[in-house]
């Protein structure tokens, strides 16, 4: 039996297609170092990490760190959030002080204070669509969306019905005003390279 023997096997044998079940798959795939792997909508994507893309992920962090310890910051980690087959795994989060973890030791969905997504070019929709709804529909307080290519940031917060009512862009340069957020702090963009 091949590998793709085994998958399908496995794959037939499960009634159910789950996120547990898909990121068991993806577990045996080969995936190459320096990827990004989620699953968006029941979709796996797969993406490669730019020097840029992580230049701002580390600076984001660096910056976060006046408010939130290390261990509540997280990239590139399986977070599930609701919908049908959303395993994302943010660029950025910061998780609420009161947080524990699940069962299966993931972060749950509903403490998530922020996130911030850093565009790639062949993931950029669903930054800007699936994954933007998904995060209002789960009450994420703040999303930024880091837009190197474009040299923008995109700062959506008030989230209601499953929609942001707040929106603010600017160019790289100007501060990420998160004071009247439960961030409590600005974010400088002055440092964000330019892809």
């Amino acid at each position: 039996m091949t590998v793709l023997d085994d998958r399908i096997e496995m794959a037939e044998e499960s009634t159910e297609l789950t996120l547990d079940v898909m990121f068991e798959w993806l577990e045996k795939l080969p995936v190459p170092e320096g990827y990004k792997t989620e699953i968006v909508g029941g979709h796996v994507f797969m993406s490669p990490q730019r020097h840029h893309h992580f230049e701002i992920i580390f600076d984001i962090l660096e910056q976060l760190r006046v408010t939130y310890t290390r261990k509540q910051l997280a990239s590139d980690v399986r977070i599930d959030f609701p919908g049908r087959l959303n395993g994302f795994a943010c660029d950025v989060a910061a998780i609420a002080e009161r947080s524990v973890k699940d069962g299966k030791g993931h972060w749950r969905y509903q403490d998530v204070e922020f996130v911030a997504e850093v565009i790639s070019k062949d993931t950029a929709a669903n930054d800007y669509g699936p994954k933007k709804a998904t995060y209002a529909a789960a009450g994420v307080p703040v999303y930024l969306i880091v837009d190197p290519y474009t040299g923008e940031w995109h700062l959506h917060t008030l989230p209601k019905d499953g929609e942001y009512h707040g929106a603010v862009s600017f160019r790289f340069g100007e501060d990420v005003d998160l004071t009247g957020t439960v961030v409590g702090l600005t974010l400088k963009t002055d440092d964000f390279p330019r892809d």
